[in-house]
């Protein structure tokens, strides 16, 4: 099988929401998880199968996607789930915001800690709910789960933790020691936790993922867990992903809200996630070893060409968080700009970030 990630694909003048704003083309567009490699061919297979059917009506999950899902939970993060505690979605961001429905009221306070995919930070809000913000620490070129910060932010009002596991902006993988200082203080607490781990089969250090609910039968019944094959075999326009949700009520009560919010994923999407877990592995393997290299590559150009600059370790995702406060109030994105590239700001984040 031949992997050729040095193909250039050319999205530009397309359907493409990362390219459609790349300002005459003149700009390169980085501001979104969306990589501009070609699907595996695996999945490009079973998708020109799929339509050369040419029924596309509403589609039902199949024993063949639901155990496709187990196995690679199983064989890969090494945790065991049954097939029905997953409760399938059309994308992760949507699955955000029926989790803070779900699992929290109108007049509680949900947690995340900053910086922060965007989407944790309006979902609260959008259900009405007060968010709280606790920043991460920062040890040198790393960050760091601050405890203490999270136990001082808990009010009797507190009901839900928004996680991210790995880090979306900062590229962190968080090791079973920190989740479960976490989930322990989560579990002392009584909140409940929604974990978004689309990043999980994208580590590009040596490791392996550890589900936050996979620590122990206590954690797995207070977490929603949210996962898709969209980050990492770049499927995201399928629209296909899934919650995990062991514990029955708080699963019966994300599928209540989430039958009121939103569809089911479309036909095309069920089988893609089933191609990619199925057959998918080389290809996986082979795009870690190019990004990291592209990892290596980029913190190599800032340390050496633009050493005023900081940027943190990436342990995973394709994603890479510059530390640009050398640039000051509001100058981050205009010299990007200027350079050709378009990133987006750390304003987007709840937290401005920078040089120090």
């Amino acid at each position: 099988m031949t992997i050729d990630f040095d193909r250039i694909i050319d999205r530009r003048n397309s359907d493409s929401l990362k390219w459609s704003g790349s300002r005459g083309n003149q700009t390169i567009p980085m501001w979104v998880a969306d990589m501009d490699f070609a699907a595996p061919e695996c999945v490009l297979r079973v998708l020109r199968e799929r339509v050369d059917q040419g029924v596309f009506g509403y589609p039902v999950v199949t024993e063949g996607v639901t155990r496709a899902v187990v196995a690679w939970a199983a064989s890969h993060y090494r945790w065991r789930i049954e097939p029905e505690w997953l409760v399938w979605l059309p994308g992760l961001v949507s699955g955000i915001h029926v989790a803070c429905l779900a699992l929290a009221g109108t007049a509680d306070e949900v947690l995340t800690f900053v910086p922060a995919y965007p989407p944790f930070l309006s979902a609260p809000r959008m259900a009405g709910q007060t968010l709280k913000t606790v920043p991460l620490a920062r040890e040198e070129a790393r960050w760091t789960l601050d405890a203490d910060a999270f136990r001082r932010a808990i009010t009797p009002r507190t009901k839900l933790l928004l996680f991210c596991n790995p880090h979306n902006p900062v590229g962190r993988v968080f090791g079973r020691e920190e989740l479960s200082v976490v989930a322990e203080i989560c579990e002392r607490h009584g909140l409940l936790i929604c974990s978004d781990e689309i990043h999980c089969d994208l580590l590009l250090d040596r490791g392996t993922h550890v589900p936050v609910a996979s620590l122990n039968e206590a954690v797995a019944d207070r977490t929603v867990t949210l996962m898709s094959p969209s980050k990492t075999f770049n499927l995201s326009g399928l629209s296909c992903g899934f919650a995990v949700i062991p514990n029955r009520a708080l699963r019966q009560r994300f599928q209540a809200a989430a039958r009121e919010l939103v569809p089911q994923p479309n036909a095309l999407g069920y089988v893609a996630c089933r191609a990619a877990y199925e057959a998918g592995e080389i290809w996986r393997v082979a795009l870690i070893d190019y990004l990291r290299g592209n990892r290596d590559l980029l913190e190599a150009f800032f340390s050496e060409q633009l050493p005023q600059f900081g940027i943190f370790h990436v342990e995973a995702t394709y994603l890479a968080w510059i530390d640009a406060r050398c640039l000051g109030e509001r100058g981050e994105a205009g010299f990007f700009d200027a350079a050709g590239v378009r990133l987006s700001t750390a304003v987007r984040f709840r937290r401005r970030v920078s040089c120090g």
